[in-house]
């Protein structure tokens, strides 16, 4: 049979990438970071000096670029790239990489190459709704973009960066923006995706929800 798959979709900052790792971990699943791929990507091109709005160059970067994941972190042709991939550049970039047509297919086939037994977590944006179409469990998870943006500031000033709260808000806006009118896989929520706001819960309540949502469909 082919591994069960929980895709867990959203906005960016709102918490999908800890609570689906933290699932993935509970189950012994494997777990997929769709967003890193991205990012991988956007990191290849800027090193590589392809231009964001070079489609073409960028479509073959994707389809070129020698990646690998172990134990957490990521590697980008033998370097361990995973505290570069964390720079708030580097987010900025894949989002705008990410609307390319011609990137998301490339790393289509990549990403349902993580699918095994005993099972796999996805996250991203269309992790439910194009790469894996028939997920056994579809959660699209979401919070207010202002409680998203606290988040966010926290998570740069932990790193040593400074920002502005309202500049936070307006980059997550315009990343909204981006991601729900592409043309190709926008973000929404779909009719057969549980909708769990997170506005208001913690990552312990988020994952048990998943949780317990999965054992009732899965009957284990």
């Amino acid at each position: 049979m082919t591994a069960p798959v929980i895709a867990i979709d959203g906005p960016s900052a709102s918490g999908k990438g800890t609570v689906a790792e933290r699932v993935a971990r509970a189950l012994g699943f494997h777990y997929l970071d769709s967003g890193a791929l991205y990012r991988l990507v956007a990191l290849a091109a800027q090193r590589g000096g392809i231009a964001l709005d070079d489609v073409p160059g960028l479509a073959r970067t994707a389809g070129a670029m020698q990646i690998e994941f172990r134990e957490g972190r990521a590697w980008l042709s033998g370097e361990d790239v995973s505290e570069a991939l964390r720079a708030e550049a580097v987010g900025v970039a894949a989002s705008r990489v990410a609307a390319a047509p011609e990137v998301r297919a490339c790393l289509l086939d990549r990403q349902r190459g993580f699918r095994a037994p005993p099972g796999l977590v996805a996250d991203g944006r269309d992790m439910g709704s194009v790469v894996f179409p028939d997920a056994a469990l579809k959660v699209f998870l979401t919070a207010g973009v202002e409680i998203r943006a606290q988040r966010r500031h926290k998570q740069l000033m932990e790193k040593g960066m400074y920002a502005k709260m309202p500049d936070v808000v307006e980059e997550l806006r315009q990343r909204d923006d981006r991601d729900m009118k592409r043309t190709v896989a926008p973000l929404k929520h779909y009719p057969d995706a549980v909708f769990l706001d997170t506005t208001a819960i913690s990552v312990d309540e988020a994952v048990a929800s998943v949780l317990a949502e999965w054992r009732n469909r899965s009957g284990k």
